[in-house]
């Protein structure tokens, strides 16, 4: 069995693809829709040891600052469920699903299988959502609501489909931006990727 490396864009993983490793390589598309089909249909074709998702995410907290790599412990799809009159009510905050029928543990998708003692970066919380936004609103109720410290497009679609398959995965995440900020040149995304890069390789190394 071998090793499959996960990216929503080639941008993110393109040091890493011209290095050609013994590695399979997987570029899903941007959105936890496109994330899970793609994903999910490699995982039939073939059988792995593991799966690692690559990419750049934004941060909620300066504990978490821009060009820093770290692994996601937890997700979830947050923006899943009902906005009405102004107020948005989390799907597992209804009685329209049940928050621990497995893969969910209260509400995350947790990787269970890491070993704090032996994660090579910080472990974080994090947040999938379908829309980012420049709106401060949207970041705290996020923070608010899930206390994550970045914030991603695909991440929980990895978790979501690696934990129903029983395949061990790892969401690994360079920081680019803060979540809100939408002036690309406050960015670091040159930086992330960079950083990104270098990680995957000790990973795999």
């Amino acid at each position: 069995m071998s090793i499959l490396i996960v990216a929503a864009t080639e941008l993110e993983i393109a040091p890493f693809i011209g290095l050609d490793l013994p590695v399979d390589i997987l570029i899903t598309g941007v959105g936890a829709p496109a994330a899970i089909y793609h994903l999910q249909k490699k995982l039939q074709e073939k059988k792995y040891k593991s799966v690692i998702q690559a990419g750049i995410a934004g941060t909620f907290t300066s504990s978490v600052a821009l060009g820093d790599t770290v692994i996601v412990e937890r997700d979830c799809f947050a923006d899943i469920g009902i906005n009405e009159k102004g107020v948005f009510t989390y799907i597992f905050d209804t009685n329209l699903a049940n928050k621990n029928v497995f893969p969910y543990n209260k509400g995350w998708l947790v990787n269970d299988k890491l070993v704090k003692e032996k994660v090579p970066l910080p472990l974080v919380n994090a947040v999938t959502i379908n829309t980012i936004s420049d709106s401060m609103l949207q970041k705290n109720i996020l923070l608010e609501k899930f206390g994550a410290q970045i914030e991603t497009m695909e991440g929980a679609a990895l978790h979501f489909v690696c934990l129903q398959e029983k395949v061990n995965f790892l969401q690994l995440r360079s920081i680019s931006n803060e979540v809100g900020e939408r002036d690309k040149s406050k960015w670091k995304m040159h930086e992330a990727i960079t950083n990104l890069n270098k990680e995957l390789v000790k990973l795999l190394g």
